[in-house]
């Protein structure tokens, strides 16, 4: 069952977000520590303060609002979606997937410019992924990508869109794939700009990897032992982390903005790749729906239903990679396609781990070359 859906918080719990922006309990720093032990004090201080006086969330309503939202009941799980219909002459169904700490948010830039060309365009499909945003807590276990990906495949069932193509970054490239792996025969193709974290191809029993193999799993080692305590976290206690998360505005800010700032492409300026209001229309999304715990426990999920490819699994749908110089560690092309019928690869000239927001021209530009060459003229 499908039903209309618009945003409207009660005023209630906006006055309440911004007493608590006022009674912050700020920390100490290290003289000029800057972001090196987290979130830049100062910077926080400089956003809080933004978010509190001149940061209104009416207007981001407004803009969710100005497009088609849905509220589906997918087996009992209530998914939220937008859905935009493209004006092309051709039109391919796409269902474009978020991670974390992003939302459906992330991609309100590219939604004009895969929907409005006259000649090829998408009818995009962009869900929250169930604990995000608006879309309903699945407080049983189990609610990992591949589970995840089974109830996409039934919105777009339910839509009417028998083959349709599928893009995903962070999370939702995991999504996105566990779709390809478990229905190819409706997915038209498969566009990502991130590799799972826990993927691995089937590795026959004596075979070497390579050197450039070896290299990067040695880099991602090292970057988790800088970078990874927040997913060892989320993976192993999310709970715990939880309970300030959703009760401190500020808390949550940091948490979810030090991200922001070390995978983006920025040149040290957090603002070079986002502004405060997007940053603060996502930072406010997961706290009016008070899905932090419900947004990181599928960290926990994940990590006890890896990527990981048994000996006859492989995506053999065609699929894209745009590959954004600040990215997470990236494996090597040949690594990558062990398990992934790469066709199409593009080495961006800029952008990080926010594509939709960062570089929605970059992306929007590469999601249209693969699929116009996949569905022909």
């Amino acid at each position: 069952m499908i039903t209309p859906f618009s945003v409207n918080v009660p005023q209630q719990v906006l006055d309440d977000l911004k007493l608590r922006l006022e009674l912050t309990r700020w920390p100490d720093e290290i003289t000029g520590s800057v972001w090196n032990y987290g979130a830049d004090l100062s910077y926080m201080k400089e956003l809080i303060k933004y978010w509190q006086n001149t940061f209104d969330w009416r207007k981001v309503e407004t803009e969710i609002n100005s497009y088609p939202n849905f509220m589906a009941d997918i087996d009992g799980h209530q998914i939220h979606f937008m859905h935009i219909k493209g004006k092309g002459k051709r039109s391919v169904p796409l269902i474009l997937t978020h991670g974390w700490p992003g939302s459906f948010l992330e991609m309100m830039k590219v939604i004009p410019l895969l929907t409005e060309d006259p000649d090829f365009s998408f009818d995009l499909v962009i869900p929250s992924v169930p604990g995000f945003g608006f879309s309903g807590k699945i407080t049983h276990p189990g609610c990992n990508g591949e589970f995840v990906a089974d109830i996409w495949h039934q919105l777009m069932m339910e839509l009417g869109y028998q083959r349709y193509g599928a893009q995903g970054g962070d999370i939702g490239s995991g999504i996105s794939t566990w779709l390809s792996l478990k229905y190819p025969s409706s997915i038209i193709g498969l566009h990502i700009n991130y590799i799972s974290g826990s993927y691995k191809p089937y590795i026959a029993d004596g075979e070497q990897f390579s050197d450039e193999v070896l290299a990067f799993q040695k880099s991602i080692a090292e970057w988790s032992g800088r970078e990874g305590a927040y997913s060892y976290i989320h993976a192993t206690k999310p709970l715990t982390v939880a309970y300030g998360l959703n009760d401190s505005p500020a808390g949550l800010c940091a948490w979810i903005v030090e991200k922001f700032n070390g995978w983006s492409d920025n040149n040290g300026n957090i603002e070079n790749s986002f502004t405060k209001d997007e940053l603060l229309a996502n930072i406010t999304l997961y706290w009016i729906t008070q899905t932090i715990h419900s947004s990181i426990r599928i960290y926990n999920e994940n990590s006890k239903k890896p990527l990981v490819f048994k000996k006859d699994e492989y995506i053999a749908v065609p699929v894209g990679f745009a590959k954004f110089p600040k990215e997470l560690p990236t494996p090597p092309r040949s690594y990558i396609e062990k398990g992934f019928n790469i066709r199409h690869w593009t080495t961006m000239p800029v952008g990080g781990h926010f594509a939709a927001v960062e570089q929605p021209e970059l992306l929007s530009k590469d999601i249209i070359n693969f699929f116009s060459k996949l569905v022909g003229s």
